[in-house]
C-alpha cells in the first residue's frame, strides 16, 4: 500500500469512527472493549474472506494478515461468540409486518391508510397480518414487540393502531443498536464492493448535500426529505415483496440473494467561517 493511500484510508477510518465512538462512550463502552471486538472481527474476516483458495483457514496465515499473535488468535477462538442475530431477526420480521400493514389493501381504510386492527375476529385482523408477513412468529409475541418499541398502541376500543410507517424503534436501546449493526454494515459493504468492482459493475451509491444553507431551509428540507424518501421506500418495498419467496412461495428463480435500498438523512451545524470547518469535522 502506498503512503498516500494509507494516509487517505486512515483519515477516512477516523471520520467514520467518530460517530461510532460517540455511541460507545455514551453507552459506557471503554476502548478496551472496542479493541477486543475489533480483534475478533479482524480474525473472522481474515479466516473467512482472505484465505487461499483450496486451503483450510490457518492460524499462521491469520496472524500474518491481522498482525495478531498466534497466542492471541487462539484466545479469541476459545472465547464465546457474540452476535446480534436474534436482534436482526426481530428487526426484519417486525419491519415486514409494518410494511405489509401500510401497503396491503386488506389492512387499509377507505383513504388508503393503515386502519386500526382487532387482534383477531375477522379475515383481516392483526393476527392475519402477522401470519402473512412474519413467518412463524406468534401474533401475541409480535404485538408485544411492537408495543414495547412504540410502533403501535392499543385504542380504547381494544384495537391495535399503527403509529409509524417504518419500523424504527422509539424505545428499546437493544433494537436501535441492532439497527446500527445492520444498516451501517450494508452501507460500508456497498462502498467496499464499489472500491473493488470493475467498471459497469458498481452498486448504486449516491448522496446530495450543500454546505452553506440557512437554518430555515434545513427546517423545511427535513420533512420534505422524509416524506419523499418514505414514498420511494414504500414503492421499492411493494416491488420486492412481490418477488420474495417467504411472501410468495410460488416465486421461481435461482439462488438466494439479499437486496435492498437504504435511505438516511443527515445534517450538521457548521461554523460560519469555512476555515474553521476542518476543526469541527
Amino acid at each position: 500500500m502506498s503512503e498516500q493511500l494509507s494516509q487517505a484510508l486512515s483519515a477516512a477510518v477516523a471520520r467514520l469512527l467518530r460517530p461510532l465512538v460517540r455511541i460507545l462512550i455514551r453507552n459506557g463502552v471503554p476502548f478496551r472493549a472496542f479493541a477486543d471486538v475489533a480483534q475478533k472481527v479482524y480474525l473472522d474476516v481474515a479466516m473467512t474472506d482472505f484465505q487461499l483458495k483450496g486451503r483450510k483457514p490457518s492460524v499462521s496465515r491469520a496472524a500474518v494478515l491481522t498482525g495478531l499473535s498466534r497466542k492471541r488468535i487462539l484466545e479469541i477462538q476459545r472465547a464465546a461468540p457474540s452476535d446480534d442475530l436474534e436482534v436482526i431477526h426481530r428487526y426484519n420480521r417486525a419491519a415486514r409486518v409494518v410494511s405489509g400493514w401500510i401497503r396491503d389493501k386488506d389492512f387499509l381504510d377507505g383513504a388508503g391508510e393503515p386502519r386500526p386492527l382487532p387482534f383477531e375476529g375477522d379475515s383481516a385482523d392483526f393476527s392475519d397480518l402477522v401470519r402473512r408477513y412474519s413467518g412463524d412468529v406468534p401474533a401475541r409475541a409480535m404485538l408485544d414487540e411492537l408495543l414495547r418499541v412504540g410502533a403501535v398502541e392499543k385504542t380504547e376500543a381494544g384495537e391495535i393502531r399503527l403509529l409509524i410507517r417504518a419500523y424504527v424503534p422509539r424505545r428499546g436501546e437493544i433494537e436501535k443498536i441492532g439497527i446500527l449493526g445492520t444498516d451501517v454494515r450494508d452501507l460500508i459493504g456497498t462502498i467496499d464492493h464499489n472500491l473493488e468492482a470493475e467498471a459497469g459493475r458498481t452498486l448504486f451509491q449516491r448522496s446530495v448535500a450543500y454546505d452553506n444553507l440557512p437554518e430555515e431551509a434545513v427546517a423545511a428540507f427535513r420533512p420534505l426529505a422524509a416524506e419523499r424518501a418514505q414514498e420511494f421506500l414504500e414503492f421499492l418495498d411493494a416491488w420486492l415483496a412481490l418477488h420474495d419467496r417467504d411472501l410468495n412461495p410460488d416465486t421461481t428463480g435461482t439462488g438466494r440473494w439479499r437486496a435492498g435500498m437504504g435511505v438516511y438523512y443527515f445534517e450538521q451545524s457548521l461554523p460560519e467561517d469555512p476555515e474553521d470547518e476542518e476543526a469541527e469535522s
